[in-house]
């Protein structure tokens, strides 16, 4: 049976919007702006015309109902407010573009779950440009590029979620590609427990992780990476500036882990992002295991209530067969 989600109204975000932004803006609506899976994203409309956008990391805003995340696993669920303050310091510190912190509050003193409001970015997603014009984009995918070189040109002293890395916390795993490999060889055995084509193909594909695996030599450099950046989460300014978004899960990894996720989601604009000298051993590896996460997570989400359910299907049946194609099925 699907759970009564409720949702914060107006009324519920006035006291938060006050706090944030002071007594002299009056909060005159909300829209609760689509495609959020961990946490409600909501606009608020202020009497000046002005706006911002308020994050909201409550229950019932989580569809993945993952329960509590062990900071140590570099993958585990990337959701809540001391991540996203972590990760953004650290982008500050990076000079990369993030919306501008107005207000946190991990206290539930105006509501009851951990909230934040941010710089409302009005310009619109990198994809929906992109959709819409690609030449004029392209001013903006360039800019992009640059804002990528000043992210992967920052190092950290191990590898993990920037907020336990630069607190002096070490992640289990050993490794990137350690930590890659075992996620890797779970997610099979996942997928293969709710498809029958993955489950005729169990063997082949954890031989295939496996030997791909072998090939990965060892490596001591950790880079800071998003981890999940799509065109969908890069925002754009009315000047064309890239502002990346949802950033809880910034973290210290092998750069090649975001240009395999950059290659999948920019498609035929990825050569604009394209950079030498990355690791084709890790990418390979990298490759498989990133259609894996993309077919397990998913169908996890589609355990749930998630609402918006078709385009889930689509991404796992698409990184299934992409998964199946790379060990002969």
């Amino acid at each position: 049976m699907s759970r009564i989600r409720q949702h914060d109204t107006p009324a519920a975000l006035a006291p938060l919007a006050r706090a944030a932004l002071g007594p002299h803006r009056v909060l005159v609506g909300v829209v609760r702006l689509r495609g959020g899976t961990k946490k409600g994203v909501h606009r608020l409309f202020f009497d000046d015309d002005s706006t911002a956008v308020a994050y909201v990391w409550s229950a019932d805003e989580d569809y993945w109902d993952a329960g509590p995340a062990d900071p140590r696993d570099p993958f585990s669920h990337a959701t809540g407010l001391a991540l996203l303050t972590a990760a953004h310091e650290r982008l500050a510190r990076a000079g990369v573009r993030t919306p501008r912190l107005l207000y946190a509050d991990a206290t539930h003193t105006h509501l009851a779950a951990d909230a934040a409001v941010v710089e409302d970015v009005r310009g619109g997603s990198l994809e929906e440009a992109l959709r819409r014009d690609p030449r004029a984009a392209d001013r903006t995918l360039r800019r992009l590029a640059d804002e990528l070189a000043a992210l992967h040109a920052q190092r950290g002293p191990a590898f993990g979620k920037v907020a336990l890395v630069d607190n002096g916390g070490l992640s289990a795993g050993g490794s990137c590609e350690h930590a890659v490999t075992d996620r890797a060889l779970r997610d099979i055995e996942e997928i293969a427990a709710r498809e029958p084509r993955a489950a005729a193909a169990r063997g082949e594909l954890a031989d295939a992780v496996r030997s791909s695996a072998a090939a990965v030599r060892p490596r001591a450099r950790h880079t800071l990476v998003h981890g999940e950046l799509g065109p969908d989460h890069v925002l754009v300014t009315p000047d064309g500036a890239p502002v990346l978004i949802d950033v809880e899960g910034l973290m210290y990894f092998d750069v090649e882990w975001e240009h395999v996720f950059l290659r999948l989601r920019f498609g035929p604009h990825y050569d604009a992002l394209r950079v030498p000298g990355l690791d084709e051993d890790r990418l390979r590896l990298y490759s498989l295991a990133m259609h894996l996460s993309l077919v397990a997570g998913p169908l996890r989400l589609l355990d749930g209530d998630f609402p918006d359910r078709a385009p889930m299907r689509a991404i796992a049946e698409w990184n299934l067969l992409r998964a199946l194609a790379l060990v002969g099925r």
